[in-house]
This record gives structure tokens, sequence and C-alpha cells, in this order.
């Protein structure tokens, strides 16, 4: 099937990686229905894109098999709150009733049945239900997104020269969303050669959180610093800006997790997939340097 005969249906079309996937996959000249929860200015910037906007959502399964009709792929997201499992049986259910081929499923690095993270644990059954569904599935497993560097509870430390996190000497590979979006869209385009695999998906570098201030401070061009603390004196502290508590609770226990290596690791699997690697750390700052307070912005 060539792009331009080919239909994508992309769930949380507003988010960080829907957003992304719903423009590389235009680019890529597919037809693309980008799923969200209400008409507002974000659903009206994908229209102009050249997208076709539906409303629905993933917890009302009578409102997902409309959006569901005609597709021959669709892209699977949830944010980190309750009710992942019952969104995955609904697009599950909705997906074989309406003859989708291919689901793409975004799971999380940290996904592990014995986390003492409800979201770790959520994540890992969810995958589970995909896999017993019969339909042709894709699991991509990204670790720490670099937008957690713009995220509520870290930007402002950040603006003050501090990148805090409870992770002692653990180690990732950071990755921007705008990469994801460029390996789902491969994906959404060529599934074949992928279904039933489990995809981790990284940035370029391996490093831990002083290398990573390291880097921040370069691109920055002014000096940030990794402070390290407890898991539960850094969760007490979401906890009281009001980070909604099953975040809190998720961070609990996947800052554990972090802290013995479960996000260690480093994969090209973006460049193998779209031809371009993903993102240093540097470079989203550079991109970023007027929230992040790079000098001269």
């Amino acid at each position: 099937m060539s792009a331009d005969t080919r239909t994508v249906l992309i769930s949380g079309a507003t988010g960080d990686t829907g957003r992304a996937a719903v423009r590389e996959s235009l680019a890529l000249g597919m037809k693309v229905r980008a799923l969200v929860h209400r008409v507002d200015d974000r659903s009206h910037a994908l229209a102009r894109l050249g997208a076709e906007v539906v409303t629905g959502d993933l917890l009302d399964i009578n409102t997902l098999r409309p959006a569901m009709v005609g597709v021959d792929a669709a892209y699977l997201v949830w944010p980190v709150q309750p009710h992942l499992i019952h969104a995955t049986v609904n697009f599950a259910q909705a997906a074989k009733e309406t003859g989708v081929r291919t689901v793409l499923n975004l799971s999380q690095r940290s996904a592990d049945r014995e986390s003492t993270s409800d979201s770790c644990r959520d994540t890992f059954i969810a995958e589970e239900v995909l896999n017993w569904s019969g339909l042709d599935v894709i699991h991509l497993r990204p670790t720490y997104f670099l937008e957690w560097l713009l995220y509520p509870w870290q930007l402002p430390y950040l603006q003050q020269g501090i990148l805090r996190m409870p992770v002692g000497k653990g180690r990732h590979s950071p990755i921007a969303a705008d990469d994801q979006g460029r390996a789902i869209a491969a994906l959404l385009l060529d599934p074949e050669d992928h279904i039933g695999s489990t995809i981790p998906l990284s940035g370029p570098v391996e490093m831990d959180h002083e290398q990573m201030a390291a880097e921040l401070s370069e691109a920055l061009g002014r000096k940030i610093v990794f402070q390290d603390l407890p898991v539960e004196e850094y969760v007490d502290s979401l906890r009281e800006m009001g980070v909604p508590p099953y975040i809190v609770q998720h961070l609990g226990g996947a800052m554990v997790d972090y802290r013995n290596g479960h996000m260690s690791g480093a994969d090209n699997n973006v460049e193998k997939l779209t031809g371009r690697r993903s993102m240093t750390v540097g470079e989203f700052a550079r991109a970023h340097a007027d929230l992040l307070g790079g000098v001269g912005h």
C-alpha cells in the first residue's frame, strides 16, 4: 500500500508524541485522522497541517469505533494517569470491530510487573492485553523524555540552575518527543517487519545526571548543577507542589527502579527507522533556550 492510500489514526494527537506523529505522518504522505478530546486551538493547528480531526475518548468505546472506521494502522498513547488498562481494552476492541490491522502502542521503558509504581505495572499489563488481542501489535518502549526538563515541577529549578532528581548514579539516554514522532510515523507507514516486536527508543548518548547537567551548562551558557536527593523527599515535594497523586505514586516507584538501572542503555533505533539520529540533550536545550534560560534569551 502506498503512503497516499494509507489512513492512520493517531490518539493523543495534541500531546507531545501525538502532535509530532501527526506532523511526521503527514510529511510521509499518509492520510491522518487525529483523535482529540475537544476542538480547540491545538486541534485547529492539526487541521491546518492537513489532518482530519475527530473527537473521542479512549474511555468511551462508542466514540472510538467511528474514529477507526477505514483506518489501516492506529497509534495508542495514554498519559501517566489512571485507567490505562480500560483505555487499552477499548482501543483493542474498537480496532478489532473495525478491521484495523496494526496497533502501535506507546509503552514505557520502565514497564514492569514487579514495580511498586502503579503506572509501570499497568503499562506491563496493557502490553499483555494487546498481545492477547490477536491484533498485529508493535510496542514502543521509550526512555524518559527530554520534555521532562520542561515539566512544571522541574523547569523552575532548572531556571535557577539546578537539575533536581532523586536518581543517584542511575543512567539513561533521554529522548525527545519529536524524534519519537518520526519513529512512530515510519512504523505506521511500514509496520510489517516489526509486527510482534518491542522496540526500545533512546536518545543517542547514555549518561548520568552529572553528565546531563554538564551538557545543559554548555548548551545554555550558564552553570547547571545536579542535585540528588532521597526519593521520599522528592516525592513529598511533588505532593506539596500539587502534582496529581497518580503521578506522585508512579514517580515514587519509578525513581527507585531508575536508581536500580531499569532505564539504562542506549540504542540507535530512531536512526534505523528514520535515517536520522535522535537529538542530544544539548540540541534540545538550545532549541528550548527561551524556556530553559539560555544566555542571550
